[in-house]
């Protein structure tokens, strides 16, 4: 009984600690595009980077993207649009923590993608 004791503040610091760390949202979902350079059908080619910068993994992550346009198309293997919603597909892996994940598409101007859901584990 007394060995129980003498490891339990080692585990309420461990649990506190691994807790603290997986507290995700999608405000860890990072998104910024830049221009290639290219032209792609008269219009710019853009590239979306996606950051997940917590380290919990996000699966079925979902972007805002009413009003989207390409000219360029999409890999359906990395992104799925759907209506307003465009759905992070990555090959069907989540998303896992502290990785990139980046598109390319065409048009005039950028788009402002917006994560708004997403299913989090944190293991």
């Amino acid at each position: 009984m007394a060995a129980i004791f003498k490891f339990l503040p080692a585990i309420i610091l461990f649990t506190i600690i691994t807790k603290g760390n997986c507290q995700c949202t999608l405000d860890d979902i990072k998104i910024s595009q830049s221009q290639t350079g290219k032209t792609v059908p008269n219009k710019q080619e853009w590239r979306v980077t996606l950051n997940n910068t917590c380290i919990c993994t996000q699966s079925e992550l979902k972007l805002y993207c009413k009003g989207f346009q390409t000219v360029e198309p999409i890999d359906p293997s990395i992104i799925a649009i759907s209506g307003d919603e465009c759905t992070v597909v990555n090959n069907g892996k989540p998303f896992y923590g502290f990785t990139t994940l980046s598109f390319n598409y065409g048009w005039d101007t950028s788009f402002q993608f917006k994560p708004v859901s997403s299913q989090i584990s944190c293991s």
